[in-house]
Order: structure tokens, then C-alpha cells, then sequence
């Protein structure tokens, strides 16, 4: 019971965190990991809000290498296993924007490299660490769910207020037009009374 402890403690060593960020128009975000040898490292990113939903996103090794750059995306994923000791680099750039601002959500996990050091423990060691990459997969996969739903509830609400504001600017149309129509008629009325009247005047005049 005392070994498996150990080596659950050991096994799971992971490192987790998750942040959310604004990266202002026309410029970029960026983080760093330190990580040695054979550590293993997963970014997951999401964009909320802001413009057409989209970022760039590029990871480096020391020495500036880049492992993995997608671009003009609303979501995405990169995992490397560090060949090297040393600060890998992430970043999250919003220079193609010149005016709006994007608000990004992203989770950094991983799993610290340790030795197999007795080829008893090495299958279960695998199997527990197995299980903490699907966890981690698992919870990635919740999060982005949650920021899903909110862009799709921002979008419906957003389309709401469009067929609110529609409908209204439809109805004051509506009785404008009404309104003109009345008007018209009131004014029609009144200068064939006029006219009439002015018509009847002219044939009494030359009546006499």
C-alpha cells in the first residue's frame, strides 16, 4: 500500500493551469515553461470573444525553434515532448486586428518526466499516467464545452436583440406611414371642401 502511494505521488507529477486573457489589437501575449528532457506539455485555447474569433498561436523551443504555430484559429491544441532542458515559449498573437480586442481562455498541462527505475512498476507507472493525460484530455474537452456555450448563448442573445430592435423600427415605420396616410386624406378632404366651395362661389357670382 506504502509503495503504491509512493509511486501515485510520483507518477502524477503533473503540472496544471488555466488562465484567461484580453490580447488587445496589434499585439501579443506571450508565456514560457521551463521543462526538462522528455517532459511532456499540452496548450489548449479557446477564443471567446472579440472580432471573427480568432488568434495565432506558435510555440517555441529554446533556442527558438518553432514546434507547432496555427493561425486565424478559434480553438486549438499543440504537444510537444521537450528534447531539450530549458524555457519553451508560447504565444498568442492579435496583431492581424487593428481594432478589436480578443479574449482568450487556455489551459497548460503536463506530465514531469521520472525515470523507470524497476520494471515491476514501469506497466502500472504507464497505466496511471495513461490515465492522467485522458483526465486532463477529458477536462480540456468539458472546458471548451463550457466556452461553446457561451459563445453560442452571446450569439443567440446578440440575434435576439437584432429581431427586437427590427420588429420595433418596423412598427414606428408602420404608424408613420399610418400617420402620413391620415394626414394626406384630412388634407385632401379639406382642399376638395375648398375647391368646392370655391367652384360654387364662382358659378353664384355669374348666376346673377
Amino acid at each position: 500500500m506504502t509503495l503504491l502511494c509512493i509511486l501515485l505521488l510520483s507518477v502524477l507529477s503533473t503540472f496544471v493551469s488555466a488562465h484567461k486573457i484580453t490580447v488587445e489589437a496589434s499585439t501579443k501575449e506571450c508565456f514560457f515553461e521551463d521543462l526538462h528532457q522528455h517532459d511532456q506539455m499540452t496548450v489548449t485555447y479557446q477564443v471567446g470573444e472579440g472580432g471573427h474569433l480568432d488568434i495565432d498561436f506558435w510555440l517555441t523551443d529554446p533556442e527558438g525553434d518553432v514546434l507547432a504555430k496555427q493561425i486565424r484559429q478559434s480553438t486549438g491544441s499543440a504537444s510537444i515532448t521537450a528534447e531539450k532542458d530549458g524555457r519553451y515559449e508560447y504565444c498568442f498573437s492579435n496583431q492581424m486586428s487593428t481594432m478589436a480586442d480578443k479574449q482568450v481562455s487556455f489551459n497548460v498541462h503536463g506530465i514531469i518526466y521520472i525515470p523507470e527505475e524497476a520494471d515491476i512498476v514501469a506497466p502500472v507507472e504507464r497505466e496511471i499516467r495513461s490515465l492522467a493525460i485522458g483526465l486532463l484530455a477529458v477536462k480540456d474537452e468539458q472546458e471548451y464545452i463550457v466556452v461553446r456555450e457561451r459563445r453560442h448563448r452571446d450569439t443567440a442573445e446578440s440575434t435576439n436583440d437584432r429581431v427586437k430592435w427590427w420588429s420595433v423600427l418596423q412598427a414606428i415605420v408602420l404608424f408613420s406611414v399610418v400617420a402620413w396616410q391620415i394626414y394626406y386624406l384630412k388634407v385632401s378632404s379639406v382642399y376638395e371642401m375648398i375647391q368646392e366651395d370655391f367652384i360654387h362661389r364662382i358659378a353664384s357670382h355669374f348666376s346673377k
